[in-house]
């Protein structure tokens, strides 16, 4: 029997962690621009480390591998988070499959396959989501379209 700790690198490196946040801040700017400094802000005052985590495995490591590129990897998050019941971080994720041009139609039919597999209750709460945040950002588009509008008739 070999002893494979001989060869276990151990922890990562200060640089191997920074290539990892890095790479993991890249890939959370696609999915929303502000979102690694709000997660810093967020948990600064209780976990500041885990904020780093958050930038480095999931989005630094998992959504940096090969083998599916963004956007599968948002539709099979919000089915989980569909699964899972997260309300929360569904809506999160909604937001970021918008953000890369998930068309709404297409994550109104992940929400209803999930009604297999996950349960209708699970299913329909996640649609609810999903309306709730399509209605928060038919608004917000009307409202500065408006506010733009207002400008440029000040403007003339």
């Amino acid at each position: 029997m070999t002893n494979d700790t001989a060869t276990d690198p151990g922890p990562s490196t200060p640089t191997d962690a920074e290539d990892r946040f890095t790479r993991g801040a890249r890939i959370q700017a696609q999915l929303d621009p502000g979102l690694t400094d709000s997660l810093r802000r967020a948990l600064a005052d209780i976990a500041p480390d885990f904020a780093r985590y958050t930038v480095e495995f999931p989005f630094g490591d998992i959504y940096a591998r090969p083998g599916l590129d963004l956007r599968a990897r948002q539709i099979a998050t919000i089915a989980a988070l569909t699964t899972l019941g997260e309300q929360r971080r569904l809506e999160a994720h909604l937001r970021f499959a918008l953000n890369i041009g998930v068309p709404r139609e297409e994550i109104v039919e992940v929400l209803i396959q999930m009604a297999v597999y996950a349960g209708w209750p699970r299913a329909i709460n996640a649609l609810y989501t999903a309306r709730d945040l399509f209605l928060t950002l038919d608004r917000s588009a009307a409202e500065s379209a408006q506010a733009a509008g207002a400008d440029r008739t000040a403007d003339s």
